[in-house]
């Protein structure tokens, strides 16, 4: 009996990492920063729409996981035709916040304060992160935008998969759900990647990120 019980267990545990696994997000390829695309004199600038604009996050730990959202502070790209030029736009650290708990909760004002607190992303001395367009190209079918996206003192070159809709005035890109290490922009609490010894109370830190952002033609 006892042996049965734990081969169940056995199964049950391997189930349980192989959803794990086959749910989470791709990390996407990091590289050092790199020169950002430039603007032609034929190009069309768009204006982004902060308010049709967001980024949603979700983090992970071993007793579970939050998720929440980032508002993009302001940005500017430009079309070539009909293919995307540049781009850059500045992320509100200052905006972040938790979606899976109610506002009401006394664990949601604790733990907005903990990732706006310096163990995290330390916004009241970087209040803002910034994202650089530095190039796009077509890889089995699929549009990869790659771009400097600086948080805190770091600036790293990533690469994601997006969908880009241009309608009338109206530009939108979209990307697909990713994931970034946080530890390559130095946000080091609950991190492996920093402290020894802390067993499960560890936080993953892989971030997965999905990004929709709106703009009109200025």
């Amino acid at each position: 009996m006892k042996k049965r019980f734990l081969t169940v267990l056995t199964v049950a545990i391997m189930a349980v990492a192989f959803t794990s696994c086959k749910d989470k997000a791709k990390e996407v390829e990091t590289s050092e920063a790199e020169a950002t695309t430039e603007t032609t004199d034929v190009s069309t600038k768009y204006k982004v729409d902060t308010e049709g604009s967001t980024i949603m996050w979700t983090g992970h730990k071993p007793t579970g996981s939050h998720n929440g959202t980032i508002s993009i502070e302001s940005g500017v790209m430009t079309m070539n035709n009909d293919a995307l030029e540049s781009g850059t736009f500045l992320i509100n650290m200052n905006s972040i916040n938790v979606m899976d708990m109610p506002v009401e909760d006394e664990g949601h004002a604790k733990l907005t304060g903990h990732l706006k607190s310096p163990d995290f992303f330390d916004v009241e001395q970087f209040p803002s992160s910034a994202f650089e367009i530095t190039g796009i190209e077509t890889v089995d079918g699929k549009t990869m935008l790659s771009g400097n996206l600086k948080m805190k003192d770091v600036s790293n070159n990533i690469t994601i998969p997006v969908t880009v809709n241009q309608n009338g005035d109206t530009l939108a890109i979209t990307s697909e759900t990713f994931t970034i290490d946080r530890s390559k922009w130095n946000v080091k609490y609950g991190s492996k990647s920093f402290f020894d010894n802390l067993k499960d109370k560890y936080i993953n830190d892989d971030i997965e990120l999905k990004i929709n952002v709106t703009a009109t033609k200025a």
